[in-house]
């Protein structure tokens, strides 16, 4: 009797999904009718309906892909936008618009296609190596996207009369005027899903094992390789029409699987109607709160409503498909004093350039421009050294070589409670590390309630932490999309502009990071024991609960010190534990030390770059960070290769 009881109530949901759905649509329905009798026709034929077809289309068509990259990579958490495919897409776009505009005589569907594209090779180039290892898949699509993502930023930032219109359509917006992107996507979709399902049979053996697939004769790279063909076309042209839309990948196959659908033709036939209707549901409700709203755009409700609901999924679940990266092997090499000493000697020659060597108006006094350059130095450097330390205690509490403040969703809840604050509540940025930090610590907790949950297994922390991410990121973009004139220096600031911080900010930065990193070097005995495992921890008389509590509240407070100096960076709290541990530096005290100087060392680099390059014009040392810090991961992970003990 138990087990009938489990498989009713993802049908439930269902249906009571369905119902609303219903619901909604009726009732923008009838809202439309109140319009005169022409107008109202006009509305229904050429807005609603196309609207509501390329819903669907779309709907199915992320769907599909999600299946499918998660079939083909075996990795639960492979879709369009955590492997970077949609943001490929999507640099490829503005790009052309704005730095390549004769590349537009290929049409935007063309050049999100090559963009999509490029990016998959780029991937699979980068994860060929690792053997498809689950983790590495996600980290690399993580960087790529990142990377991605910072650079069409960046793009916004200087072209922001081009490209404003752009960057609110790549919130992921439905809205239509006729019927020319539902004919566009109709036929190619259709053939897609065709496709897909001829490769059904290959797809199911590959998932179980290629050996077992190349024992049954099926040609295992070559069906790899026009499966992934199939899924980063689905991407693109749902991109190219409509924005980015995410999580409706990741939420449908899951919710399919919940209802105890295992076999993999079933999940072909089930998963594009969930899509459908997923993205029906959270268009149809971004209409029905327009009046109040304005016009939402429907990829950040559904970031909005998706992360919710993936959160319910993974509380019900209690066995991760993906282990952990053991923290108990050597890595291959030795951190010596030489090498320490040459990395502060490059810092303190970083330091020295920051203040020194940069271009400034002809005549100007030097002494002045110091007084407004110390600052943005120190609080930069602050900034880098807190989330460095904060990314190495995730890290090593969870076992988790993707558990970073930016990856896990604490450094957006600190961001989405700052931005709260000043948009609702009009207060300075210079007096919210109380609100920053508040917004840290419901992250933290939501991340230990659902570890005690997983036994902080990776898959679990890591999708926690992408549905964190997106809730904040969802509501952040609402927030900022207002139309309130303070949403460009929100934007600024999130990208991690260092152009605000004051002496008073930057000395109280570093004042906070003087405490709080000695803090965490203190709680050196519980992190290395927990390092060995909980059962290992357990007894040898750590108390779990209130160990692994005290680490994240201590990350939480490095996070908000951090994310309120320079935003919520995408890449320090990543990037720096691991060069400090392909360093050698594998003990905890000495990780946390040379991940401290890695951490600075780029955040002074990105500064400096930042103040710089485009001189007058300052470019958010945030992204130069990205940009800086992206390349050098992504080789560092190839020239790792297969072994597992570096990262």
């Amino acid at each position: 009797m138990h087990k009938p009881s489990r498989s009713v109530f993802p049908w439930l949901f269902a249906l009571l999904l369905m119902l609303i759905c219903a619901f909604l649509l009726f009732s923008n329905l009838s809202r439309l009718q109140h319009n005169s009798g022409s107008t109202a026709s006009l509305l229904m034929h050429y807005s609603f309906l196309p609207r509501l077809a390329i819903g669907i289309l779309s709907g199915m068509a992320l769907a599909l892909a999600g299946l499918l990259f998660q079939q083909v990579l075996r990795n639960p958490l492979a879709e369009p936008a955590t492997l970077g495919i949609a943001a490929g897409a999507n640099l490829a776009m503005s790009a052309s618009i704005i730095v390549f505009p004769g590349l537009l005589v290929f049409g935007l569907t063309n050049l999100a296609l090559a963009g999509a594209a490029l990016t998959a090779l780029l991937l699979y180039f980068l994860i060929a190596r690792q053997g498809l290892d689950p983790l590495k898949v996600i980290l690399t699509g993580m960087v790529i996207s990142l990377y991605g993502n910072a650079i069409n930023t960046l793009m916004v930032l200087f072209n922001h009369d081009y490209l404003s219109d752009l960057f609110s359509w790549q919130a992921g917006s439905l809205s239509q005027s006729g019927w020319q992107p539902t004919q566009f996507l109709l036929l190619p979709v259709l053939a897609l899903i065709a496709m897909s399902a001829l490769l059904a049979r290959p797809l199911m053996l590959i998932g179980i094992s290629d050996q077992n697939a190349g024992a049954l004769g099926v040609p295992v790279v070559k069906v790899r390789i026009a499966t992934l063909a199939v899924a980063v076309a689905l991407s693109a042209l749902v991109t190219s029409q409509i924005g980015i839309i995410g999580f409706i990948g990741l939420a449908a196959p899951a919710l399919i699987r919940l209802t105890g659908v295992r076999s993999f033709r079933f999940q072909l036939l089930f998963v594009p109607p969930c899509g459908a209707l997923l993205l029906t549901l959270v268009d149809q409700l971004a209409q029905f709160l327009s009046p109040a709203g304005g016009d939402l755009p429907t990829g950040a409700l559904s970031g909005l409503l998706s992360a919710p609901l993936m959160l319910i999924l993974l509380f019900r679940q209690r066995n991760p498909l993906i282990t952990p990266s053991p923290f108990g092997a050597q890595p291959a090499r030795v951190l010596t004093r030489a090498h320490l000493t040459a990395l502060v000697l490059i810092l303190t020659g970083g330091i020295a350039v920051s203040l020194f060597l940069n271009r400034s108006p002809e005549a100007s006094a030097f002494w002045p421009l110091l007084e407004w350059r110390w600052p943005r130095m120190l609080g930069a450097l602050s900034a880098g050294a807190m989330l460095a330390v904060a990314g190495v205690l995730i890290q090593r509490q969870s076992g988790n070589p993707l558990a970073s403040p930016e990856l896990l969703g604490i450094s957006s809840g600190a961001s989405l409670m700052v931005v709260l604050m000043v948009i609702l509540l009009n207060q300075p940025l210079s007096d919210l590390f109380p609100a920053a930090l508040a917004g840290s610590l419901l992250a933290t907790c939501l991340l230990f309630i659902f570890g005690l949950r997983s036994r902080f297994q990776p898959q679990s922390m890591v999708m926690v932490g992408l549905c964190l991410t997106n809730l904040s990121m969802a509501l952040s973009m609402l927030l900022l999309m207002s139309g309130d004139p303070r949403a460009m220096m929100l934007l600024n600031w999130s990208t991690g502009s260092t152009a605000g911080i004051t002496a008073n900010r930057a000395l109280w930065g570093a004042a906070q990071a003087l405490v709080l990193i000695p803090l965490a070097l203190l709680l050196h005995r519980w992190v290395q024991l927990l390092s060995l495992g909980h059962p290992t921890a357990r007894a040898l008389g750590v108390g779990l609960r209130r160990s692994n509590m005290l680490i994240l509240l201590l990350a939480a407070a490095l996070t908000a010190g951090g994310t309120l100096l320079i935003g919520p960076l995408s890449f320090v709290g990543l990037i720096a534990p691991q060069l400090a541990r392909y360093s050698g530096a594998f003990h905890f005290r000495s990780q946390c030390l040379v991940a401290a100087l890695y951490g600075s060392l780029l955040m002074v680099t990105a500064d400096w770059l930042g103040r710089n390059i485009a001189w007058p014009w300052p470019v958010s040392a945030g992204l130069l960070c990205a940009l800086i810090g992206a390349p050098w991961f992504l080789w560092l992970l190839m020239k790792s290769g297969g072994n597992r003990d570096r990262f």
